[in-house]
C-alpha cells in the first residue's frame, strides 16, 4: 500500500496540470510549452542521478522520450487549453481499460477480474462526477485528449517492458531529454521565437515540470516498474478527481450529492485493483534459476555492482 500511496502522486500531480496550463500558460504554444516542460524536469532528475544511457537505452530512450514525452505532452497541453478540465480528465478516465488490453500482449499480464471491475466501477464514478453537461465543446479537444490517452497508455507499458533492471530516475530523465530535444526544433520551426515568460507564467512552467513532471513520471514508472499495469491503471483515475476537488478550491465550487457518489465509486474502483496479497512462504520462494527476476536486463550503467550469491563473483552492469 505504501507503493500504490507513492504511485499516486503521479496521477495526482497531472490532475493539477490541466488547470495549471489552462489558467496559467500560453494558450497559442503547445510545442514550446510541451518542451519547457520536459527539458528543465529531465534535467533536475539527471542532476540526482547521474547516469548517461549506453548500449540498447540510447535508442530506447529517444523511442519513450518521443512517445511519453514529446507527442503526450503536446497533445495533452493542446487538450487542457481547448477543454474544461472536466471534459479531458473525463476522456483520459478511459486509460486504465486501455492499458490493460495492452499489457496483456506486451507484457504478459492478463488482467484479473477485480481489476477489469475496478476499472468499470471508477470510469463509472468518474463519469458521474464530471459529465455536467458542458456546452460547445470542442471536437479537436476531444480528439487531441483521447490520442494523448492511447498514446500514453502504449508508451507507459512500452516503458514497464524495457524498464526491467533500469535505474527509475536515470531512465525517465533521459525520455525527458530526449522528448524536449526533439520538439525544440520543432517548436521554433512552427511557431517561431520562443514566447515572453512574466513571472507568473515562469512560476507555472516550474511547478509544471518540477512536480507535474519530474516527481510524477518518477513515482508512475516506478509504480509501472513494481505493480501490475491494472493496478496502476486504475491508480491514474485520481486524476480526474483531483481536478474535481481542485475546482472545489480553487474555484469555491460545491460538490453535489452526485458527485460525491461518483467520487465513492473512484475510490472504491482504485481499492478493488489493489495488489493482492501473496504468503510468506509463495514471497519467500526463490524464482527458478534463469528467471526474469534472478537475470536483470536492460539495467543502464552506473547502477551499483551486485555479488552473485551463485558463484561468489560480482556481476557488473548488463549494459
Amino acid at each position: 500500500m505504501r507503493l500504490v500511496a507513492l504511485t499516486a502522486v503521479a496521477p495526482v500531480a497531472w490532475g493539477t496540470n490541466y488547470y495549471v496550463t489552462h489558467a496559467f500558460l500560453p494558450a497559442d504554444r503547445p510545442l514550446y510549452g510541451a518542451a519547457l516542460r520536459a527539458l528543465p524536469a529531465g534535467l533536475v532528475l539527471l542532476a540526482l542521478r547521474r547516469q548517461r544511457p549506453r548500449g540498447a537505452w540510447w535508442w530506447r530512450s529517444a523511442v519513450l522520450g518521443l512517445i511519453n514525452m514529446s507527442v503526450f505532452f503536446v497533445l495533452v497541453y493542446a487538450a487542457s487549453q481547448l477543454l474544461p478540465t472536466s471534459v479531458a480528465s473525463t476522456v483520459m478516465a478511459v486509460s486504465p481499460l486501455t492499458m490493460m488490453l495492452i499489457a496483456w500482449p506486451l507484457v504478459s499480464e492478463r488482467p484479473r477480474a477485480a481489476h477489469l471491475a475496478g476499472a468499470a466501477i471508477g470510469l463509472g464514478g468518474v463519469c458521474l462526477m464530471l459529465l455536467t453537461g458542458v456546452d460547445g465543446v470542442s471536437a479537436r479537444g476531444v480528439l487531441a485528449s483521447a490520442a494523448a490517452m492511447l498514446v500514453s497508455s502504449f508508451g507507459h507499458i512500452l516503458a514497464k517492458r524495457w524498464g526491467a533492471g533500469a535505474d527509475v530516475l536515470a531512465s525517465t530523465a533521459w525520455q525527458l531529454m530526449a522528448g524536449g530535444l526533439f520538439l525544440l526544433p520543432v517548436a521554433a520551426a512552427v511557431e517561431g521565437p520562443p514566447p515572453a515568460l512574466s513571472a507568473p507564467t515562469l512560476l507555472a512552467f516550474g511547478y509544471v515540470s518540477v512536480v507535474a513532471t519530474a516527481l510524477a513520471f518518477a513515482a508512475w514508472f516506478n509504480g509501472l516498474r513494481h505493480l501490475p499495469a491494472g493496478t496502476v491503471g486504475l491508480i491514474g483515475l485520481l486524476n480526474p478527481v483531483t481536478g474535481v476537488l481542485l475546482g472545489l478550491v480553487a474555484a469555491g465550487e460545491v460538490l453535489t450529492g452526485r458527485q460525491l457518489c461518483g467520487l465513492a465509486m473512484v475510490l472504491a474502483g482504485v481499492v478493488l485493483g489493489r495488489p493482492r496479497r501473496t504468503t510468506g512462504r509463495a514471497a519467500d520462494t526463490p524464482p527458478p534459476h534463469g528467471s526474469p527476476a534472478t537475470v536483470p536486463r536492460d539495467r543502464l550503467p552506473g547502477d551499483t555492482p551486485r555479488k552473485d550469491r551463485r558463484c561468489g563473483q560480482t556481476a557488473g552492469p548488463d549494459l
